[in-house]
């Protein structure tokens, strides 16, 4: 545990649910879900987060726990004591903004995939971020994902220039990249399958997929 960080946390539930976006999509998993700022907030204590996870996981069939919402690698300590008591039967995914690269390392170890979501609402200092995350899961053996949710607005030359640094980055990088859903979420532009085909040339694990929207689909 890291000295002088709090050994609780704000979280918005516990919920089970459907992943809704990255190579896990479709997955029913048990989300340990950060709270953010607009949302309403359960102040837990690591062992009662250790008990919830046994209670949940004991009780119902998961494929694995999301480890997700606002900010979670703000508080490694309480996540890695929380994982180290629960010890879930199930890998564990941490999705992440990829704000903290510095504060990834202490998590590895808990950890069967690291997901970097990058929904490009900051600027050039938070993709560069989002990219070094994706060092660190690979410099410390854990299997780790690029998962891009572009807008109306992002251009092909910017999704095609983070495939490059991604694969630059990491070879074992696997890429998801969630267009965004239309009035008819059945059809996609043309435009996206020559999107698809020039990322494969710099990179060949990546994939197009439509997410899961809510109710069912979480993060």
């Amino acid at each position: 545990m890291t000295a002088g960080m709090p050994m609780a946390a704000a979280l918005a539930g516990i919920p089970a649910g459907v992943q809704a976006f990255g190579p896990w999509a479709g997955r029913r998993q048990l989300f340990v879900r950060f709270a953010g700022e607009a949302e309403t907030a359960t102040m837990y204590l690591a062992p009662a987060l250790i008990r919830e996870l046994q209670r949940q996981l004991q009780r119902s069939a998961f494929h694995s726990v999301a480890i997700s919402g606002r900010d979670p690698l703000g508080s490694v300590a309480f996540l890695k004591a929380a994982l180290d008591g629960a010890k879930p039967t199930v890998p564990v995914m941490l999705d992440t903004d990829g704000m903290r690269p510095t504060e990834l390392p202490a998590l590895l170890g808990q950890l069967a995939l690291v997901q970097v979501t990058v929904e490009f609402g900051g600027g050039e200092a938070a993709l560069d971020r989002a990219i070094e995350t994706l060092k660190v899961a690979a410099t410390g053996g854990v299997a780790h994902a690029l998962v891009l949710i572009p807008r109306e607005d992002t251009s092909d030359s910017m999704l095609l220039r983070l495939v490059e640094e991604a694969h630059a980055a990491s070879a074992a990088t696997q890429i998801v990249i969630h267009p965004p859903v239309g009035e008819n979420a059945a059809v996609l532009d043309r435009r996206w399958a020559s999107l698809l085909e020039q990322a494969m040339a710099v990179h060949a694990d990546t994939r197009l997929a439509m997410r899961i929207a809510p109710p069912s689909g979480l993060r």
